[in-house]
């Protein structure tokens, strides 16, 4: 019988999963590991799932930094934060060959659980980065920035140490729609992750009357050359969903 470990869809719980998937002692080839919400329940297959317990999460980190190394950890990490529903085994995968051969696994690219680690990473690599890009912000009262943004992976802890840089010394938040995430960014201070409840989100998504997204407006519709058109090409470099929440698309979806 294979036995399922299943954990929230957030790091910490994922890294106690895979530490408790590894102490079980039920054989690699007997466990799978599945982040949630769980669809339908396979037959002949037992359960378990598994609360965050920050030292095993810790452990689990401490563990890859000195098996492997920083550079596994952060892939590990981006992975974490894809959409794909193999994500948890693949890593789990990853972390048997890697404790196993140190370093150098992340050069044995001829091998599945590898590549697929790899593949996970750069999708979601990509993803914060077209965010890094497309992201824009409104003007709320008391002189706060706001970003609404429904990415497909959790990006939001990938994207947030750019606009850190960039915007020190004011007040913004960014949301991800999707999982009700905010990244929220006192001025002068570090920023730091939230859930937000549904009346956060039903007063945060109220719009605000804002000069500057009428400005921004009319300054996209402006530089364009009508002549050189081409929506084809502008979808292969900005593809649609990601326009839900750019300010010089949301009355130009057609």
């Amino acid at each position: 019988m294979t036995t399922i470990f299943t954990c929230r869809d957030q790091f910490d719980d994922m890294m106690t999963c895979i530490y408790d998937a590894w102490a079980s002692r039920l054989g690699h080839s007997n466990i799978r590991l599945k982040a949630e919400p769980i669809g339908n329940l396979e037959l002949f297959c037992e359960y378990r799932h598994t609360e965050s317990d920050p030292s095993k999460t810790a452990s689990v980190i401490r563990t890859i930094h000195k098996k492997i190394s920083h550079r596994a950890y952060i892939m590990v990490y981006r992975a974490a934060m894809s959409d794909q529903e193999d994500k948890l085994d693949a890593i789990y995968r990853f972390l048997i060959l890697g404790f196993h051969y140190g370093a150098s696994i992340m050069e044995r690219l001829q091998d599945p659980a590898v590549m697929r680690l790899f593949e996970l990473d750069r999708k979601v690599g990509n993803e914060s980065h077209y965010f890094r890009e497309f992201i824009r912000f409104s003007s709320l009262p008391h002189n706060v920035l706001i970003s609404h943004i429904a990415p497909k992976s959790n990006v939001l802890t990938l994207v947030a140490s750019h606009f850190a840089d960039r915007m020190p010394s004011e007040h913004w938040m960014i949301i991800d729609d999707t999982r009700q995430l905010a990244i929220v960014h006192p001025a002068d201070q570090d920023y730091y992750l939230t859930s937000l409840s549904e009346q956060d989100m039903i007063t945060l998504s109220q719009t605000q009357d804002d000069p500057f997204v009428d400005l921004w407006k009319d300054f996209f519709e402006v530089i364009g050359i009508k002549e050189r058109f081409n929506p084809r090409c502008q979808r292969n470099m900005l593809p649609l969903w990601y326009r839900r929440n750019m300010t010089e698309f949301m009355t130009f979806h057609n």
